[in-house]
């Protein structure tokens, strides 16, 4: 089969929305080529156990790869895909070059090549994230590892807003907790929680393919008596009593259901927000002061921020 790889040059805050735009149009082994990539974790003591060439990488802005099937769709695909980007802006996402263009790959090019971006990565304290066809050996006894399958285009945990959101599970998870991921996108939220040691999580994605990825990466790691994924709108109709909400997402959705959080965690709980971009920090903030929340920790990596709140006792 031949394939067409579709490249987007555009910045670091629109790589989370143009990769679900992408994702869900059916676009296949996602690539993100970002230059600060190459200077992860300088200075916070964790390091990738990677390899990269500076020569993959932009000058400027981030590139976003990835696959569509050349068919008689093709056209309308990625005219679709155009479109969807541009709607962002609405959203008052910065784009930047947002420069769209199209080559033609064969298939065995395309399903090994994107491949040389996933190495195993050390993302906080005690988690290492490998893609599953690596063989990784932890470097410390108390090292927790989560395998990753990132074929549905997730990636394998490695961008800013997942790092934090991480860390900040590492912070606040406590034996036997009970979690809610929403958005759980690739499940490595809910993954880490449980190797964290939580003893249950409920994972939400409005994204049927995201429940789906969740729920493989969840069986590649033996947890699948333990994380239940299924597909929500948000809070939606959740009736639970969570030690902890974790949520990845924009800041334009985390605000949708802040009261639903607040609702859904028990006295003392937390709730850990990334994927919010530095200009909307406060907004986030003022949301959940407003609904009860007080703020305990606001964390940044690069342009992005991760505010973590409490439910008062």
């Amino acid at each position: 089969m031949k394939w067409s790889e579709i490249t987007i040059l555009t910045t670091n805050e629109a790589v989370e929305p143009i990769s679900n735009i992408l994702h869900e149009t059916g676009a296949s082994g996602l690539v993100i080529e970002d230059p600060l990539d190459l200077k992860h974790f300088e200075g916070e003591g964790f390091g990738e156990i990677v390899e990269l060439d500076p020569e993959d990488y932009p000058d400027e802005g981030v590139r976003i790869k990835a696959y569509l099937p050349m068919n008689s769709f093709l056209g309308e695909t990625v005219e679709e895909i155009k479109q969807a980007i541009n709607q962002l802006l609405l959203y008052d996402i910065d784009l930047g070059k947002n420069e769209v263009s199209l080559s033609e790959v064969h298939e065995e090019e395309w399903a090994s090549a994107w491949k040389k971006y996933y190495k195993p990565v050390k993302i906080s304290n005690r988690i290492t994230i490998t893609p599953t066809w690596e063989d990784y050996q932890p470097v410390s006894t108390d090292e927790l590892i989560i395998e990753l399958d990132p074929g549905m285009a997730f990636g394998t945990g490695t961008h800013p807003t997942t790092i934090l959101s991480i860390q900040g599970l590492e912070a606040y998870v406590q034996p036997d907790d009970k979690i809610i991921d929403v958005g759980c996108g690739s499940g490595v939220l809910s993954i880490a929680s449980i190797k964290l040691g939580a003893e249950s999580v409920q994972a939400f994605d409005l994204d049927d393919i995201a429940v789906k990825s969740t729920n493989l990466n969840v069986k590649l790691n033996h947890l699948q008596n333990q994380v239940t994924a299924k597909q929500n709108n948000l809070l939606d109709g959740v009736d639970s009593q969570a030690d902890v909400i974790v949520s990845n997402i924009l800041a334009e959705i985390i605000v949708r259901f802040v009261e639903d959080a607040y609702k859904n965690l028990r006295p003392g709980g937390h709730f850990i927000t990334s994927g919010i971009i530095q200009k909307k920090k406060q907004f986030v903030r003022d949301r959940l002061t407003e609904a009860g929340f007080e703020i305990i920790s606001v964390s940044e990596l690069e342009d992005w921020v991760s505010i973590v709140a409490k439910k008062p006792e």
